[in-house]
């Protein structure tokens, strides 16, 4: 299944709550996605990606596998552009954000200048 495609289900499955998960891949190519719980206190309004997948996905980097290139969550009731509280949460480690609010996926890239839009290439679409 195409990588942003897998993003869009998981997003209308999630909903109401917004879903998470890493983005594994090369550079700005997005090869697949690891989703993860969103263990976030409020996961309507923010998401926070299950720990353990997260350290997982890195290990398995470090041993030769996918490069952990960034995250996706959805916003279930806004638009596909970072918010004030993925504002909040930049670290300027140039990782690319996928958004996804309804049938709508952005890509950015978390810059120590703040979110800058970039262009991603997926496999399969």
């Amino acid at each position: 299944m195409a990588v942003i495609q897998r993003m869009l289900d998981e997003a209308a499955r999630a909903h109401p709550a917004e879903c998470c998960g890493l983005l594994l891949g090369t550079g700005a190519r997005i090869d697949a996605l690891r989703p993860a719980a969103n263990v976030a206190a409020e996961p309507g309004r923010t998401f926070e990606v299950e720990p353990a997948v997260l350290l997982a996905a890195h290990r398995e980097a470090r041993a030769g596998g996918p490069e952990v290139i960034g995250y996706y969550h959805s916003h279930p009731t806004a638009n596909p552009a970072p918010s004030a509280t993925d504002r909040e949460h930049s670290t300027g480690d140039l990782r690319i954000w996928a958004i996804i609010a309804g049938r709508q996926v952005a890509f950015w890239r978390d810059t120590v200048n703040g979110f800058e839009p970039v262009d991603c290439r997926a496999s399969g679409d």
